[in-house]
Parts: C-alpha cells; structure tokens; sequence
C-alpha cells in the first residue's frame, strides 16, 4: 500500500502548478533565484536565464500555462472512479515520456553537450532556449514527480484488482 496516494500526488502537483502560475506572474524572480535551480544548473554545466528577472510577456504566457494546466488536472481528480483509472493511467507515460524527452533533451543538446553542435558555423538552433538551469529543474522535478505518480497508480490498481478477485471468489465459494 502506498504512503500517499495517487489522487493526494496529483493535487499536489496541481496545486503546486497553480502556485508556479501566480509567481510567475508576480514576480517570477522569486523562481529564478531558487538555490535548487542554481544548484542544478551549475552542476549541470546550464545557463541561468536572466529573462525571469523581472514580469515579461513570457512570464505571462507561462503564467497562464500553469494556471490551465494545475486547474485542468484538479478537474480531472473530480472523475468518477472508473474513469480515473483510465485517464490518469493513460495520461501519466504520456507526461512521463514528454518530460524524460524534454530534459533529455535540455541537458544533452547544450553548449558544449554530447549532441550540441560543433565547429566554427555554431548557430542557435530551434531549440536552443529550452537549455537552461529552468528548463531542465522544472522537467527533473516534474518527471520525479509523475513517474512516483505512476507506480503508484500501478499498485493502486494492482490492489483494486486483487480486492476483486477475493470478492469474486469469495462469491463463487458462497454458491
């Protein structure tokens, strides 16, 4: 048995999603000066950006990603119980995919990274921004988090599914 469930992870995260929206939209300094970011950052050889210094267009924007996604997710957490199996079973590889994918991707396409460019003829490339101390925490701790989120889902079904069978054999020996 877990010690926390899915559903109280899942808030979590939504919440903590929400809360992400409102700093950033009120001073998104306050996240880009955390000691977390700076440590992995500077462990992780990833620039800083200084473009969260101060409320921007882009801070905004970010702002209001968060807010849809953290109220999404809580008004998903209101599904009926079969279906939350189902949509948060389906959901949560998904989310796991996408962020292994995104900090992969951060880390080993940085300057001086395994796959960055090389040579004299170094342009930025497309996506050359996402390769950032931000970028990377944010998709670590988000991947930690979903990833807990889905092994527990897992056991959680994998417990709902083993109440069934005794019940069902619990049935069958009363015939």
């Amino acid at each position: 048995m877990a010690i926390i469930s899915a559903t109280a992870m899942i808030r979590g995260i939504s919440l903590f999603h929400v809360t992400l929206a409102i700093l950033l939209l009120r001073n998104p300094a306050v996240i880009a000066n955390q000691g977390v970011i700076l440590l992995l950052g500077e462990s992780m050889h990833l620039p800083t950006p200084r473009e969260f210094n101060k409320p921007s267009a882009a801070s905004a924007f970010l702002a209001v990603l968060f807010a849809f996604l953290g109220l999404t997710d809580l008004t998903a957490l209101a599904l009926p119980d079969d279906v939350f199996g189902h949509f948060w079973g389906a959901q949560t590889p998904v989310r796991c995919a996408f962020l292994f994918a995104l900090t992969g991707y951060s880390y080993i396409f940085k300057e001086g990274g395994m796959f960055a460019p090389r040579g004299h003829d170094y342009t930025i490339g497309v996506g050359a921004s996402l390769n950032n101390s931000m970028v990377f925490t944010w998709g670590f701790f988000e991947l930690s988090a979903w990833f807990w989120v889905f092994v527990t889902l897992r056991e959680e079904r994998r417990e709902a599914a083993q109440k069934l069978i005794e019940k069902l054999k619990a049935e069958e020996d009363r015939l």
